[in-house]
């Protein structure tokens, strides 16, 4: 392996997180044109997008597993086949049940393919452990710039174009994913960590160790709060009188302060505790939602609350991953990270539907923004108890 081996592959992944979380963090601007056009609720529409979140993270151990066999550029290849044939159906579907299968099952599935999960475990087994965190934060930083990049885009065509070939033009960026998974593509190598181990002895082990879990239930938190924003708060900004060119911009600003905050809580992790970090980051995002609320809203206010709540976005990511990678090892961080991101996605499936169930009830997001607030608090005191030593078997022999 040359020296330049592990930055392709750093690079290659960066991209492909920038396309499929790009095209997937646009989302929420499709409600109003949609909705509409199926004659369909916010419940529907956010239902889809909790069916997605849901997939997302239920079929994450499983393609994990499989790119920990075969290889990330294999699944990556195929995971954007199918994410650019859910994006067609989505554009010249007719129903609610169409829209649960293209932007639900397909895209959910999909995302589960070519996004964090599998390219932070080829990352991960080609960077050195000391630089292994800053890595993470470079290539989620790539998922942000997607946001900043896509969203302003895909507001511009769904204004010119209409929903159904502002679709079709996303599904075109996405089949680039394609092509990208040659700069993650090999076999993955042996075990070079610790005693050689087999999945099924990972899988114990993880299950054994509070931590882990731990990590599980913060990531359900994480899930919560960003699905619930990236898909209502467009339209309660709209709700409010600010129009959807202010949720587009706000979108934007989120994935543009989230590429430096990716960048800088990936670094930290390679020189603070990581838990520690995590839990100021739930507490911060708490705090940042309270005092949004208590202030009016204007244009300046949805700005700055996106701007700040953008810098604590994906910073979570690079934490997590890398404190499992700390703890277990890289040879099954894909399939034992995947786990904990499918708890992630359970968060985001109740942070996308409850969101607009509670709407639908009520009237206001009131509610969905209270829940978001207690979870921060909670995410934040549960990191504090982990232990965050490297299990026996990746320690040293004592001299």
């Amino acid at each position: 392996m040359t020296m330049r081996r592990p930055w392709i592959v750093v690079l290659s992944a960066a991209l492909i997180v920038t396309l499929a979380m790009g095209v997937r963090q646009s989302f929420g601007l499709f409600m109003p044109q949609m909705s509409m056009a199926l004659d369909i609720g916010r419940e529907s529409f956010g239902l889809a997008i909790a069916i997605q979140n849901l997939l997302f993270g239920l079929a994450q151990p499983f393609v994990g597993a499989l790119a920990d066999r075969h290889g990330a550029g294999r699944v990556i290849f195929w995971g954007a086949f199918v994410y650019v044939a859910g994006l067609i159906l989505a554009a010249w579907t007719g129903s609610a049940l169409g829209l649960h299968l293209s932007f639900g099952l397909l895209i959910g599935v999909a995302l589960a393919a070519t996004t964090f999960v599998i390219v932070l475990g080829a990352v991960g087994r080609v960077v050195s452990a000391e630089r292994r965190t800053l890595a993470f934060g470079i290539v989620t930083a790539g998922g942000s710039l997607g946001q900043f990049l896509v969203v302003p885009g895909a507001q511009m065509l769904l204004g010119e174009l209409g929903y159904r070939l502002t679709l079709v033009v996303l599904a075109g960026m996405v089949a680039l994913v394609a092509v990208l998974a040659l700069g993650v593509a090999g076999r993955p190598e042996g075990q070079s960590e610790g005693p050689k181990q087999s999945l099924r002895a990972a899988l114990r082990e993880a299950a054994g160790h509070r931590g882990y879990w731990l990590l599980n239930a913060g990531f359900f938190v994480c899930g919560f709060q960003l699905v619930f924003i990236a898909t209502h708060f467009p339209a309660y900004l709209t709700d409010h009188g600010l129009g959807l060119a202010v949720g587009a911009q706000s979108l934007a600003l989120i994935g543009l302060f989230n590429i430096f905050g990716s960048y800088i809580f990936g670094l930290s992790g390679d020189y603070l505790r990581k838990k520690y970090v995590l839990s100021g980051i739930y507490a911060a995002r708490a705090l940042v939602i309270i005092l949004f609320l208590a202030l009016p809203l204007t244009p300046a206010s949805a700005l700055v609350f996106a701007s700040t709540m953008g810098f604590l976005w994906l910073g979570t990511v690079p934490l997590t991953s890398g404190l499992v990678g700390q703890i277990f090892g890289v040879r099954y961080l894909s399939t034992l990270y995947g786990i904990v991101f499918m708890s992630h996605q359970f968060g985001s499936f109740f942070g996308a539907w409850l969101g607009g169930l509670i709407y639908d009830r009520n009237g206001s997001y009131d509610a969905a923004w209270a829940a978001s607030i207690a979870l921060g608090f909670v995410a934040a005191l549960i990191h504090l108890p982990i232990s965050d030593r490297a299990i026996a078997r990746l320690e040293p022999a004592p001299a």
